[in-house]
């Protein structure tokens, strides 16, 4: 088949000012809550964007791992390529697509590290092989073979036993929204797509865009 025939009729739904929430962050709980609801796959999983020192952009998928008034929080290794990018450039972007229900939010912002203590406290509510990992792995760094990450598994494993502490190098960030896109798939590919921009005053200005 080629692959430029393939094509879908979106027609599950419609978001329509009307029946959207003022706030976006509400707006992303309620669609968050029904892809989880809806069993979609991986509905945690949102792609991160940033832009290095040589203005090239590079993407990775992360799962978000907490969201509130403050923004949109994941956890990696801060040494790793997004991390270096983010310490010369603190502004990215994130998508959430979750196809099954025809949707997608994107969300721009600048990015800060969340304190020590909420890193703490996420890393020590992992499993023990993820605490593991996190010291195991030296993350977008050239290794030899996978045999690298065994032995390193297994020398922090003996090292630390039961009880790692969190790698000075592994922590939280947040990225505190200034703009929002919700788009919902429609049909004739006259989709639904609004955006939230954050004004000086605090406040959301919700506007349709064109699809």
């Amino acid at each position: 088949m080629n692959i430029a025939d393939l094509r879908k009729s979106y027609e599950k739904a419609e978001l329509s000012e009307s029946a959207s929430h003022a706030d976006p962050l509400r707006q992303f709980d309620q669609w968050l809550q029904e892809a989880i609801q809806s069993e979609v796959p991986e509905p945690n999983a949102m792609t991160v964007a940033t832009v290095g020192a040589d203005l090239r952009p590079t993407t990775r998928v992360v799962l978000i791992k907490g969201y509130d008034e403050r923004g949109i929080v994941w956890y990696t290794n801060y040494q790793s390529q997004k991390g270096r990018q983010l310490a010369g450039n603190p502004y990215a972007a994130l998508q959430f697509h979750w196809v099954e229900l025809e949707r997608v939010v994107r969300i721009e912002g600048l990015v800060e590290k969340v304190s020590p203590e909420e890193s703490d406290a996420y890393f020590h509510s992992r499993p023990l092989d993820s605490r593991i990992g996190a010291w195991a792995s030296p993350q977008s760094e050239v290794i030899e073979s996978r045999a690298v990450l065994v032995a390193n598994a297994a020398k922090y494993g003996a090292q630390f036993l039961l009880n790692p502490p969190r790698p000075p190098h592994w922590g939280g960030y947040r990225l505190k929204p200034d703009n929002w896109q919700f788009w919902q798939g429609r049909k004739s590919r006259l989709h639904d797509r609004l955006r939230y921009a954050l004004q000086p005053d605090g406040r959301w200005l919700r506007e349709r865009l064109a699809p």
